[in-house]
């Protein structure tokens, strides 16, 4: 290969609607040093992350598939990946590297698998979860590089497979986008919230693991101790209808704002006062890191990678999960508690200033690249 030509690095993942993962791949395409790598991606399915490829100039393609190893794909990704003249594949999350990795070996590039939280968690049956391991343990033996978002899964992968390499390289926030002194539009005033209101977020997909119902139950609590706070609900989902049911059951239908997915999350979590995360387990949360950087005290589940991030009562509140009166006390006492509130936020900010920069992970995850191209050469 001539210098010339700039290194095609592949980014696959497998949907195009927008969670953790999908925000890590638009944040290391962003940050990527195009004067070396060519970036592209593809999803398996449309969405909205496709369109934000699109606006930054990154192609971005889609080949329909809703399963993992799904085997009427495998020649089609084979076929793209030789049309596109892939030099290097990085793939995040299972489904998409069980759909990748044989056009991948069978093209003898180098594939560098990042996993953003296993596949195996908690609250499977134990059939599926052993059927997962076995998975997961082949796909990372197969991948010449395994990244883990935090220590704790790289823990965990330990323990599930006996033998497992991987590098650590934690997640980053851009802070030009999510800039708490920037200029955002009012998304409080446009959800029809009282100015004077104190404001606790929730943004994430409304899934089992993001327990959208215990955080409903918890603001039910907090609604009847605490005067004018809404809660502000964020993310679509297949739970969105019962944390509505939820709400409505309790009676606190008016306190409760719900959205469906927004693009503007820097805007939106500006409009909160108080971030919450209660999921059952995580990677390393993207999602935590944002509203950190935004300048919001955070309560989130003491879990898996999110304890790695969020150190409780320094720059945040860490609560049992599953345990909606934990949960509701640490909001009640941020709600009542202005200076330990004002506390957390400057201290939030400070650490994703000092040690979760976008620019640092793109730097290390480019030295894994670069380290593999000399090799494969």
């Amino acid at each position: 290969m001539t210098q010339e030509r700039k290194i095609r690095v592949l980014q696959t993942i497998r949907q195009g609607k927008i969670g953790g993962g999908e925000s890590h791949v638009l944040d290391l395409v962003a940050t990527l040093d195009r004067a070396k790598f060519d970036p592209l991606v593809l999803a398996f399915t449309d969405g909205p992350m496709i369109t934000a490829l699109q606006q930054m100039q990154v192609p971005a393609h889609v080949i329909e598939s809703e399963k993992a190893f799904d085997i009427r794909v495998w020649k089609q990704v084979k076929r793209f990946m030789q049309q596109q003249q892939v030099d290097l594949v990085h793939v995040h999350g299972t489904r998409a590297n069980t759909n990748v990795l044989w056009a991948a070996r069978s093209l003898r590039l180098p594939l560098i698998y990042t996993i953003h939280g296993w596949s195996f968690h908690e609250g499977l049956h134990p059939v599926m979860r052993q059927a997962r391991i076995a998975a997961e343990k082949y796909i990372t033996r197969k991948a010449q590089v395994n990244i883990c978002v935090s220590e704790s899964n790289r823990q965990t992968g330990l323990r599930a497979f006996g033998g497992f390499k991987a590098e650590v390289i934690r997640n980053g926030v851009n802070p030009q986008k999510f800039n708490p002194a920037g200029m955002y539009p009012d998304v409080k005033a446009a959800c029809g919230i009282p100015a004077h209101h104190l404001v606790v977020g929730y943004i994430a997909r409304m899934t089992l693991q993001k327990d959208p119902v215990g955080m409903i139950k918890a603001f039910a609590t907090v609604a009847a101790q605490v005067p004018d706070i809404t809660l502000l609900m964020v993310g679509g989902g297949e739970l969105q209808q019962s944390a509505r049911d939820t709400a409505a059951s309790l009676g606190i239908s008016e306190h409760v704002v719900f959205q469906d997915f927004r693009q503007d999350v820097p805007a939106v979590l500006k409009a909160m006062d108080i971030y919450c995360l209660p999921s059952l387990w995580e990677g390393f949360p993207i999602g935590v890191l944002e509203a950190m950087a935004m300048g919001k005290a955070v309560v989130a589940s003491d879990v898996d990678g999110t304890r790695e991030a969020v150190t409780h009562e320094q720059n945040g509140l860490l609560v049992p999960p599953s345990d909606s009166a934990a949960l509701a006390h640490a909001i009640i006492r941020l709600a009542q508690d202005f200076s330990l509130r004002k506390r957390l936020q400057q201290r939030a900010i400070d650490t994703i200033r000092s040690t979760y920069n976008v620019t640092g992970m793109t730097r290390n995850i480019e030295a894994i690249y670069n380290k593999l191209l000399a090799a494969s050469h």
